[in-house]
């Protein structure tokens, strides 16, 4: 019988990524007839409304979008993967995420067949401008960053080359995801800032 399976870690973005809460199913299963619903389990009904509504981050449903559910914040801003359907994928891209974003989503196919029919998937929603980090270490500096020419020594006697970028990043956010997971979200931001 297949089972919904999502992400065992969270899913780290900043404000105004576009990002995939990854969510599929094993073994693989043409869910293309099937209803797909995603929401945040932890909002909860308008106090206004008699009915005690739920209302959905996402519902697929008759292959197609069902509209008329969906929470107003997530309009056009929510899609699933029509050809990964055929294979299971139920994962859900969200576009310009936002801090109110963050949060548990439940990924769950109603009419599935066994008891492993939903998944939890967390979304931390991390800005970069407002993130501290603390650390004992000598701050990185963008020149400290630079690939030195190809055959030119460093100070290390080491023969530098393009490949030391990727380590001075890797090292950067080791020494950054001590201080937590916002750390390598924001020398990301950084630097694609100074590669623009």
């Amino acid at each position: 019988e297949p089972r919904v399976i999502g992400p065992l870690q969270p899913v780290v973005a900043a404000p105004g990524d576009d990002v995939v809460l990854p969510c599929h199913l094993e073994p693989e299963f043409n869910v293309e007839r099937q209803t797909v619903e995603w929401s945040k389990p932890d909002l909860k009904p308008d106090p206004s409304d008699r009915l005690s509504r739920v209302e959905y981050v996402h519902v697929y449903r008759d292959r197609r979008e069902v509209l008329d559910m969906k929470l107003r914040s997530y309009v056009k801003r929510t899609l699933l993967f029509p050809d990964g359907l055929k294979r299971g994928n139920i994962s859900l891209k969200i576009t310009n995420v936002t801090l109110a974003d963050a949060g548990r989503y439940k990924c769950f196919i109603p009419k599935l067949k066994g008891n492993a029919k939903e998944s939890i998937v967390q979304l931390v929603v991390v800005d970069p401008d407002s993130v501290k980090v603390w650390t004992t270490e000598t701050p990185l500096h963008p020149r400290s960053l630079q690939t030195p020419a190809p055959k030119e020594r460093t100070d290390t006697g080491v023969k530098g080359g393009p490949s030391h970028l990727g380590v001075w990043i890797s090292a950067a956010c080791v020494v950054l995801l001590a201080g937590g997971v916002g750390g390598c979200v924001l020398i990301k931001r950084k630097l694609q800032k100074q590669n623009v």
